[in-house]
């Protein structure tokens, strides 16, 4: 009784890290949800203490609306969450730290992501985009 009890909690237990593991592999890049959710609501300030200093930062001497901008690394895995060579990847790494498998395996590609921030004159973010600092670089890597 004791035991079956024991598999049915341990069993609980890896079900909920799954479910965890996979609602967190659904979001995509966390920036992406950050700015949206901070659209008329997040400031430079905020963004600084987050993301530290933007790469770029154009402020009208005249008033208008300020553009920062900010270069990211992503790889593939943080692009396409649900790409399941993550799982694999996620694998190995686990049994090289054990012990038992390949100590260096293939590292990610990454590639430049520029996030385009536009606040307004009450310094409050108004629109962002993310683009490809060089547009095309991910497909023409993947043959697309």
């Amino acid at each position: 009784m004791k035991l079956a009890r024991r598999t049915l909690s341990f069993h609980a237990w890896f079900l909920v890290l799954i479910l965890g593991l996979m609602a967190a592999a659904c979001g995509g890049p966390w920036r992406d949800g950050y700015f949206k959710k901070g659209v008329d609501r997040l400031t430079q300030e905020e963004i600084f203490e987050k993301m530290g200093p933007p790469h770029t930062a154009k402020t009208p001497a005249l008033g208008g609306d300020a553009i920062w901008t900010y270069r990211v690394p992503y790889s593939d895995k943080d692009l396409n969450p649900m790409d399941l060579s993550g799982i694999t990847n996620a694998a190995n790494e686990a049994t090289s730290l054990i012990g038992k498998g390949p100590q260096d395996g293939p590292k990610p590609t990454l590639y430049c992501y520029r996030y385009t921030l536009t606040f307004d004159e009450q310094k409050v973010l108004k629109h962002w985009k993310r683009e490809e600092c060089v547009p095309g670089t991910r497909s023409a890597l993947h043959g697309d």
